[in-house]
């Protein structure tokens, strides 16, 4: 059964639209999602993607002519039907073509467009538009370049063909347009670049405006997940941040005299974020609370110390997790977040090694970042954010200074599980413990 093809609202303020080029012609098999032709809109010139299936019977409205929204633009049905009585509605319509004149502009040329000009009425301006049947082209309306004749009369072109012939260095002026009253449109701009059209002046040229088009990046799985995780962790749980300055002095000595022996046994150094989570499971075994997790009705206290560090990834962040730090050494938390970290940045870690942690550590020290809050990462209670060392200054004693190597730590709680005065007191104690870490070869 043969349909109509009206004119769609392509634009929230559409009212009229002109077509500028058909893509199919009479007799053409028209599917589902096919473009049929280009309309200009009042914001810019879209492609019309059909919704009908079968053959295109009759164009009603041709190029450069224009309809309100709504009215009949062409009819689509099986080939041979008989269509005289839709042809006989949409007349009565009132959808007979009404040819879009360009206005005239009196005694003066037309002004040069500029970045912040406003467009004149033959060329309206494009902008993002939303579509009824799809999304816009964004293809801008070059502004006219000239006038035929004694400059009284704007040169009519379709938008398209405007565009073509910019792209093309083509002076539209010396263009024979075929359209309806001699309006040039997109075969006529093809025809004149196929046999050498004349080329735009370098000034003219050098007034157009190359406006830069906006990319995207598809939202893979990973950073997907990782949004919404971290949404729900800022927005569910409320976060409150504690700072203190640590010296590292102890725990560098601490750390080289340890390396030293690695070195005589070819073994690699012990990485500062291995001897981080260490201290922090020593200290979180006097503060059970800051291993913990919230459950509406209930908290959870975990029975192992698991401690997770974010790893930076080129598309994205994860968090590998180091199991029951609280009873392994050293040697063994360094061999395995060696493995976790090697296996994270290759994407070859299981749900297994980066869900579940009970405290994480992100340490952003290697960027120069002296100081940052992070956001804690579900199922956690809390998050340490490390900084990087810096040297500082301070008193000695009343006539003297000294230097001192030190390191910003922030904590983020979740205010729900972890008071104020109990997140204050885990980190003082883990002040102490970074600054006297010889205790852990007792």
């Amino acid at each position: 059964m043969a349909e109509k093809l009206p004119m769609l609202a392509l634009s929230p303020t559409m009212e009229q639209g002109t077509i500028v080029a058909w893509h199919k012609k009479e007799g053409d098999s028209v599917s589902s999602g096919d473009v049929v032709c280009e309309v200009e809109t009042d914001k810019a010139t879209m492609d019309y993607e059909a919704i009908q299936e079968g053959t295109l019977l009759k164009i009603i409205i041709g190029e450069g002519e224009s309809v309100a929204v709504g009215q009949t633009i062409a009819i689509v049905g099986q080939e041979g039907e008989d269509i005289s009585e839709l042809l006989s509605e949409a007349k009565s319509a009132g959808s007979a073509p009404q040819e879009k004149e360009a206005p005239a502009v009196e005694n003066r040329k037309p002004e040069r467009s500029s970045d912040t000009a406003s467009p004149a009425p033959a060329a309206p301006s494009s902008s993002r538009a939303p579509s009824s049947s799809r999304a816009p082209s964004n293809r801008s309306s070059p502004p006219p370049k000239g006038a035929e004749g004694d400059g009284d009369q704007r040169l009519k072109a379709s938008p398209l063909a405007r565009r073509l012939a910019q792209e093309a260095g083509i002076e539209l002026s010396t263009i024979q347009g075929s359209g309806p009253g001699g309006r040039v449109v997109k075969r006529d701009v093809e025809a004149a670049e196929s046999a050498g059209g004349a080329e735009i002046p370098a000034a003219a040229t050098a007034t157009a405006t190359m406006v830069a088009e906006d990319s995207f990046i598809p939202v893979g799985q990973k950073r997907r997940i990782i949004a919404q995780r971290l949404l729900e962790s800022k927005f569910s749980a409320p976060h409150y941040y504690l700072s203190l300055s640590v010296s590292t002095d102890p725990m560098m000595e601490f750390r080289e005299k340890i390396n030293l022996s690695r070195r005589k046994k070819d073994q690699p150094k012990l990485s500062l974020n291995s001897l981080l989570i260490k201290l922090s499971a020593e200290t979180i075994k006097k503060h059970r609370i800051i291993n913990s997790s919230w459950e509406e009705d209930r908290i959870r206290l975990f029975g192992s110390i698991d401690i997770s560090l974010a790893v930076a990834l080129e598309d994205g962040l994860i968090s590998p997790v180091i199991r029951d730090c609280g009873n392994k050494g050293l040697n063994e938390i360094d061999q395995e977040l060696q493995v976790l970290v090697d296996r994270a940045r290759s994407g070859k870690l299981e749900p297994e090694e980066y869900t579940g942690a009970g405290f994480t550590i992100s340490n952003l020290g290697a960027y120069g970042i002296e100081e940052f809050t992070a956001i804690i990462n579900p199922p956690a209670s809390a998050i340490l954010a490390v900084g990087a060392i810096t040297r500082e200054a301070y008193e000695l004693d009343e006539n003297s200074i000294s230097f001192d190597n030190r390191i910003k730590l922030t904590l983020s709680c979740d205010h729900r599980i972890i008071d104020g005065a109990v997140g204050a007191q885990f980190l003082r104690d883990l002040k102490e413990t970074i600054e006297n870490p010889f205790h852990l070869l007792l």
